[in-house]
């Protein structure tokens, strides 16, 4: 599989021909050692969010929207960034096209039947073999 494709999202022209670079005011972008302590603080500001996210992939939060927003407050800053974000979008929307083809959600509806069909025949057998015993009856 290629990491980058040939295929364009509608639309995607006009994402790629987008300025690349800070998007930070004029006037902070003129002072050297302003623009650098500005940088940094989006730098801490993003990783802060993206440490967040991954903090709710374990516990409980929308971990990947958190992981999206930060890389999306970095991107304001940095070009790889930038260049990262818009490789995810482009997979996200080609992925969701994808999803959306009549034969994929066919075969994504029968896979789920069978192998709905088959943890039902496996707690049917094992409800039959063992049946229900509840935690505070077993006899030790």
């Amino acid at each position: 599989m290629n990491a980058e494709s040939d295929e364009r999202a509608p639309g995607a022209e006009a994402d790629e021909k987008a300025e690349l670079g800070s998007r930070a005011p004029e006037f902070i972008k003129s002072r050297r050692g302003l623009h650098l302590s500005w940088q940094v603080g989006v730098f801490i500001v993003g990783l802060a969010v993206i440490g967040a996210g991954i903090l709710m992939l374990v516990f409980p939060g929308p971990g990947w929207l958190v992981i999206f927003a930060g890389m999306a407050i970095w991107a304001t800053e940095f070009v790889w960034a930038q260049i990262v974000l818009r490789w995810t979008k482009r997979k996200v929307t080609e992925a969701a096209q994808r999803a959306l083809d009549p034969r994929v959600r066919r075969r994504n509806i029968t896979l789920t039947v069978i192998g709905l069909v088959i943890i039902a025949a496996l707690l049917g057998w094992y409800l039959w073999k063992f049946g229900i015993v509840m935690p505070w009856k077993i006899d030790e």
